[in-house]
């Protein structure tokens, strides 16, 4: 005979989206269940691996440095309320070439949002972070109190506050969706039977999976990320080196932190990849692409050795909005989703976002909606 298991909201999928929406939820009264397959902040997830960069730059999108202004805020309860290091403030700084409109838009909305920043000349620049190579960079400007968020840590950190909150979690995997207009419940692999008022699903690259018409509306990709390990780690962690992007290069960096080595990738898609079967490792066409990128970037970083590589995915929809709604044919069933490559650091903003919209107590927006991203 099957379990059944009554929640108000079950929440499947406990990465930074579904863990925060969880904690939110039960802030809100209500009586949560959070479901993951693989368990949080794991290797497969876009939640996992060590680092994630918490910046407010957004080249002209007010709504997503909003976003993240909001979510820097909730993070430090968390980082104030954990037992270890969760967040280590690198800095972020922001390089681009002539012509480039980006970082000027990016200072304007910095400006009108009251978000901390200074804007240095190609000296100060140099002085200050003397690792990298000015080539192609004209103009440059910095985050002082943006940094790294410790990932996989803060996940796993997360639910454990969740759960002592009275947040119920289980590593279980759903494998069946039962009713029509709305769901009735879920069963897991374990042959539980779940039923709620509303079901949230935050399963990032397996949203697809899981509802196949989302093909349309989300792709996840393959992305590669390189450790290299310095001679001397201090040239090559804060304050001689923070965070940066170069928009030009798209490509973005994180220093040396708890003796991980320097971690560099690039800012775009890459090809179609599989979150629960693709292999992971690199390939050398990617290998010898970020080492051209160093020698040009950052010379003294050319010949050092590899310490660690990641095979990850990106989960987004095509114009890089989150998707977060209803089902258009599940009247309580709820989809957070496409917040892969820069949506880490929203996820307090998010999972409040969710919660006000499952209460009734918040205003959709436009841009997170299956409408809006079908105009696109």
């Amino acid at each position: 005979m099957k379990r059944t298991t009554r929640c108000d909201v079950a929440v499947v999928g406990a990465g930074v989206f579904g863990a925060w929406t969880a904690y939110h939820l039960r802030q809100a009264g209500k009586q949560v269940l959070l479901l993951d397959a693989h368990g949080p902040g794991n290797s497969r997830s876009s939640s996992g691996g060590e680092s994630r960069i918490l910046r407010m730059g957004y080249g002209p999108d007010a709504l997503y440095t909003r976003y993240a202004a909001r979510s820097l805020q909730l993070w430090k309860v968390l980082f104030r309320r954990s037992d270890v290091p969760l967040f280590h403030r690198t800095g972020m700084l922001w390089m681009t070439g002539a012509g480039d409109p980006w970082l000027r838009q990016t200072l304007k909305v910095l400006k009108a949002e009251g978000s901390k920043h200074e804007i240095l000349t190609r000296r100060e620049l140099r002085r200050r972070f003397p690792g990298f190579s000015l080539e192609d960079v004209d103009a440059a400007a910095l985050e002082p109190d943006s940094g790294v968020i410790m990932a996989r840590r803060s996940v796993q950190a997360l639910v454990n506050q969740a759960t002592g909150q009275g947040v119920e979690y289980r590593d279980e995997a759903m494998t069946e969706i039962v009713g029509r207009g709305r769901i009735e419940a879920v069963i897991t692999d374990t042959g539980r039977r779940i039923t709620a008022n509303n079901f949230v699903f935050a399963c990032g690259p397996w949203l697809p999976r899981i509802f196949p018409f989302l093909k349309k509306y989300i792709v996840s990709t393959r992305q590669e990320v390189f450790f290299f390990g310095a001679r001397s780690t201090r040239a090559f962690a804060p304050p001689e080196m923070p965070c940066w992007y170069h928009h030009g290069d798209e490509a973005y960096g994180v220093p040396d932190l708890e003796n991980r080595g320097v971690k560099i990738a690039f800012d775009r898609q890459g090809p179609p990849f599989d979150p629960e079967n693709g292999c992971r490792l690199v390939g050398q066409e990617s290998l010898s692409e970020i080492r051209r990128y160093l020698k040009k970037r950052i010379p003294a970083l050319n010949d050092a050795p590899i310490v660690e590589t990641r095979v990850c995915q990106y989960e987004n929809t095509r114009n890089r909005d989150f998707l977060i709604d209803r089902h258009p044919e599940l009247e309580n069933c709820w989809i957070a989703g496409g917040g892969s490559g820069h949506g880490f650091k929203h996820g307090p903003a998010v999972g409040e976002y969710l919660t006000k919209l499952i209460v009734g107590r918040g205003s959709a927006e436009p841009r997170f909606s299956f409408a809006g991203h079908s105009q696109k």
